[in-house]
């Protein structure tokens, strides 16, 4: 049965040759139509375009025209084609279905751009509003809290319970500053001390007791 078969012929070879490589072909002017027929549909709509805007001189909507109907139905779906049939019936105007294909894809994409702009509009305007409500709160500065040494500044309460702030007491307790305040403290007070017990106690002069005793007589004079 295979011996019966007819070979390809040589048309039938340079059709499948160039459908095989239909992603190279560009200027098909002087091509003849049936074979443009057997060829194009295997086009994408890129590969479409690029071939229509190569060839130059030639109409090729007799081919194409259904090819992009197809390729808009794909894309837009078939109602809308038919709404754009039944709207040029009615209006008694014709458009090739490559020209509908791009104002159609212009359309969307202005839609899809608008929409776009008004989401980062959207975007930046809630972020504004969340700075300013963040400026506003930490406008709102709390008083300053007594130190535990007096005055104002910083406090380090015992009672706080943050760990940084317990770390950052204790390596203030044992900064120098704080050290040499102590020390002198101390040496001020071992010096007063000191002084203290160095001054003799005064005593009382010998002639006291005998002025003592002489004001006893006098009273008893009286009494």
């Amino acid at each position: 049965m295979d011996a019966q078969r007819r070979p390809p012929s040589l048309v039938d070879l340079c059709t499948n040759v160039a459908i095989e490589n239909v992603r190279y072909i560009g200027n098909v002017s002087g091509l003849d139509i049936n074979l443009l027929e057997r060829i194009l549909p295997h086009c994408n709509k890129t590969q479409l375009a690029h071939i229509e805007n190569c060839t130059k001189g030639t109409d090729l909507s007799p081919v194409t025209d259904k090819l992009w109907k197809r390729f808009y139905e794909m894309e837009f779906g078939v109602d809308n084609a038919n709404m754009i049939i039944e709207r040029m019936n009615r209006k008694q105007v014709q458009f090739t279905w490559k020209r509908l294909y791009e104002a159609k894809t212009k359309e969307r994409e202005e839609a899809e751009n608008k929409i776009s702009q008004k989401l980062k509009q959207s975007y930046a305007e809630s972020l504004a509003e969340k700075k300013s409500r963040q400026t506003k709160m930490t406008a709102k500065i709390p008083p300053p809290k007594r130190s535990f040494w007096g005055g104002n500044g910083p406090s380090f309460s015992t009672n706080y319970k943050s760990p940084l702030m317990k770390k950052a007491k204790i390596e203030l307790l044992k900064s120098p500053e704080i050290i040499n305040h102590k020390t002198m403290k101390r040496t001020l007070q071992s010096s007063s001390t000191s002084i203290s017990r160095s001054v003799p106690t005064p005593t009382r002069p010998n002639n006291y007791s005998k002025s003592n005793g002489a004001s006893s007589s006098s009273q008893g004079f009286f009494n």
